[in-house]
Parts: structure tokens; sequence; C-alpha cells
């Protein structure tokens, strides 16, 4: 184990245990999986993920593990237009474009963009509601550079 994967190991393992879980082997792997990968799996595309390196873990074990993730905060989960549930543990600000032709979820960040939308809420003043934070899923479809693209 080379020194950056050495740290990369223990820092995982720090965020499990600072979030109040034992760190596991299987907590630890599918989390490190999870940070690597930008495309939002689903379980089952995380399983695959890990199985080569991983023989023992079960599809199970992955759900249950992701459940724990999601619970303490480290794994948030993002749906897909279709209604089927992807994972991401990115959990910066952001906002999901969701290309309907491919199924990718692609994340995108745009300061302005939130600024725009709290600014629109506050303006409203709703009642008996406080926001706490603001996600934006947005449906597109992956085009050809050359096409001419427009809103539909």
């Amino acid at each position: 184990m080379t020194e950056r994967t050495l740290y990369h190991y223990e820092h995982i393992k720090a965020k499990i245990i600072h979030a109040g879980l034992k760190a596991t082997q299987q907590r630890i792997v599918l989390y490190d999986a999870l940070l690597k990968v930008e495309n939002h799996p689903t379980v089952e595309q995380l399983f695959e993920t890990v199985k080569p390196d991983n023989p023992s873990i079960s599809l199970g074990t992955v759900y249950k593990t992701l459940d724990k993730l999601i619970e303490v905060g480290l794994v948030e989960k993002v749906m897909s237009r279709e209604g089927q549930m992807r994972y991401d543990a990115n959990l910066a600000n952001h906002n999901h474009i969701y290309c309907t032709n491919t199924g990718e979820i692609i994340d995108y960040y745009d300061e302005e963009l939130n600024d725009l939308i709290k600014s629109f809420f506050s303006q409203k003043k709703l009642q008996n509601v406080r926001i706490q934070d603001i996600r934006l899923q947005i449906n597109a479809e992956k085009v050809n550079p050359n096409e001419d693209v427009s809103i539909a």
C-alpha cells in the first residue's frame, strides 16, 4: 500500500468513524467506491464495481451499508426521472442534470443559479416553511456537439 493509498484509506475510515459508525471493511470499500465515481450509480452498479475485489460482499450488504451511510449523512439519494434510486457521495452544494436519453446524471455547479433560486423564494415569503436546502434536477437530452441546441 502506498503512502497516498494509506492516507486515503485512513481518511475514509476517519470520516466513517466521525459520522458515528464502526469503520467496517464493507463501509470503507463502498464509501470509497462512491467517492471515486461521478456517475451516481444504482445499488446494482455499485455492487458490480466492488464485487471483483470483494467477492464475499453481497447485494444485501450493499443495500444495508448505503442505508447506514445515508442515515449518518455521508451519502445522498438521487432519483432518476424514472424513479430509479441512485447514490451520491458528493455532498458539496450542487445540482444535477439528468440526461433522459442516456440515463446519466451530471453534477452541475452554479452559485449564480443557487442565489437566484434562494432570492426567488425569499421574495415569496412562504408561510410556515423554512427552506433548508435547494437541490435542482434539470432533465435534458445529450446531443451531438454540432447540433443546434435550444430549450424545448
